[in-house]
């Protein structure tokens, strides 16, 4: 029987005294989150904001897991000192990892543990602590802020201001809830709407205490306080759209001036309470994931005669393309109530006539383009790749406007290529295009070749934006290179490429504000 998901489990991540690896400035860290993937093998999941020029980072960014009690879920958590744009991790400096079970932060709550290195020694005075918080509460909180006649901090220059908020702990001290962007030169500054949940926010209590503090941003790290008021979400809540909810910010340093009145107002223009469905209410309420394979055909893979063509079949009937599709869609067939998956090629030269195909159907059937599981797939690409010529061909094609908006359908689509793009900018457009739509897109690359077009396509590190400059509203790309899971075990593959689909799907859905097909409490009473 499956595992079951007994709950989900949200953690916040805080280090002190990381090692310092910048000459002329501070430590810039990230933290990164892997789960065990078999073995010695770690898939990343997810990873924190950068923190300029600190040592004693609280990171901003939650890390939100679903626990399951009956599996030991082995986690780890690497920190790094980040000093270039690109996303690959192994270009900046190691400051120390902690590894542990989920079970084991479960039932600590909190944990501080040292830091090691690679070699498991001490990664000097260097600590992490983890606390463990369970997600009950489906609500989340939208906050629209914004700040007036804040003080200047600089004589010849107006403060960069951002704002912190904070929740009570359990052990009595000020726990980082959220950190609002850094607004350069600006003492009337307007934040980007953001959205918390309500656990995170107040632990669920609306009537919970939450401290604001305003600083003014500095590079070094030493941010200089403005001021700060506390409230709580129930007094927030009462701001609506026309009609803000306004807090005097201040500095008690200042409050022994007489003429002091504050040090600015923050306005709360817009605070709303939602109910945000997680992927498992979407999937046991009746949404269907439905699960498409493309296969790359194109010239670049080689002659399929070859043994140097990574279409050539060894004598045990392997090749990188068979082994990419049994291990994704091991898992994604039993979400796949059909198990029919429709499945098609690009780049070929197709019989009898040999005419170059921009996609053809595996089957050769157009009516009914489907193979009954992972293996009549495979089945089906040992065939063709045994008969097919290649041509060097586009890669997209322009995702459809028919797919269902309901909330009953999502889809996943499988791309398996040895990552040369000739249409770049058509693949950006039709990325963009697909974001709005209730699909995923994973793809795998095989062979040894220039990757960097692919991770380019990855929002993971940046927002995709089309030619003409239209930001993509959401991440539906995940790559992954075959290459570093060669020597692992199947499901590792198929962990690290299935990462992001959970949150892509609830992102979809909660962002086009649509509810689980059969649920109940959407019902007009």
């Amino acid at each position: 029987m499956a595992a079951q998901c007994v709950t989900k489990v949200e953690l916040s991540i805080s280090c002190e005294n990381l090692l310092d690896k910048d000459i002329l400035s501070k430590s810039d860290p990230l933290c990164a989150l892997y789960i065990n993937a078999g073995g010695t093998q770690w898939a990343e999941v997810d990873r924190t904001e950068k923190i300029q020029n600190c040592l004693n980072p609280k990171f901003n960014k939650r890390f939100c897991i679903d626990y399951f009690f009956e599996v030991v879920q082995k986690l780890k958590f690497a920190i790094y000192d980040i000093d270039n744009r690109t996303y690959d991790l192994s270009d900046d400096d190691f400051l120390g990892e902690f590894e542990c079970t989920l079970g084991q932060l479960v039932s600590s709550k909190k944990v501080t543990r040292p830091l090691v290195l690679r070699d498991r020694r001490p990664a000097g005075r260097g600590t992490i602590t983890i606390e463990a918080e369970e997600l009950k509460d489906k609500r989340v909180v939208f906050l629209e802020v914004e700040a007036r006649k804040l003080d200047k901090k600089y004589f010849f220059g107006k403060s960069d201001p951002f704002l912190e908020f904070y929740k009570p702990s359990s052990d009595g001290r000020w726990q980082l809830a959220h950190r609002t962007e850094v607004i350069k030169n600006k003492l009337n500054p307007v934040w980007r709407p953001f959205k918390i949940s309500l656990q995170a926010l107040c632990g669920g209590d609306l009537f919970k205490p939450i401290k604001v503090e305003c600083y003014d941003y500095n590079n070094s790290g030493s941010h200089k306080l403005i001021g700060l008021f506390q409230t709580n979400v129930e007094r927030m809540s009462q701001a609506k759209l026309g009609s803000s909810v306004e807090f005097e910010c201040i500095n008690e340093k200042k409050k022994k001036k007489k003429s002091y009145k504050n040090s600015g107002v923050v306005s709360v223009k817009e605070c709303r309470i939602e109910c945000e469905y997680t992927f498992l209410d979407f999937l046991m309420g009746g949404c269907q994931l439905n699960f498409t394979v493309g296969i790359d055909f194109t010239g670049s893979n080689g002659d399929p005669r070859s043994p140097t063509s990574l279409h050539y079949i060894n004598p045990h009937g392997f090749n990188e393309y068979l082994a990419a599709i049994w291990s994704v869609g091991l898992v994604i067939q039993d979400y796949d109530y059909d198990k029919l998956f429709p499945a098609f090629g690009f780049g070929a030269q197709i019989p009898p006539t040999w005419q170059v195909s921009h996609e053809f159907p595996l089957n050769f059937n157009p009516s009914n383009p489907f193979c009954a599981g992972k293996e009549m797939v495979n089945e089906t690409c040992s065939f063709i790749f045994s008969q097919f010529r290649s041509e060097r061909l586009k890669l997209t094609e322009q995702p459809t406007e028919q797919m269902c908006h309901c909330g009953e359908q999502y889809y996943i689509l499988l791309i398996i290529t040895d990552g040369v793009i000739t249409d770049l900018d058509e693949t950006r457009s039709a990325i963009v295009n697909a974001s709005k739509l209730p699909m995923s897109i994973i793809i795998v690359g095989v062979g040894a070749a220039d990757f960097s077009a692919m991770e380019f396509l990855d929002g993971d590190n940046i927002v995709l934006t089309s030619p003409t400059g239209e930001p993509a509203i959401r991440d539906i790309v995940q790559f992954v290179p075959f290459r570093k899971f060669q020597n692992a075990p199947k499901e590792a593959l198929a962990q690290s490429v299935l990462a992001e689909v959970p949150q892509q799907v609830v992102s979809y859905f909660n962002t086009m504000k649509l509810h689980p097909p059969n649920d109940m409490s959407s019902a007009p009473s």
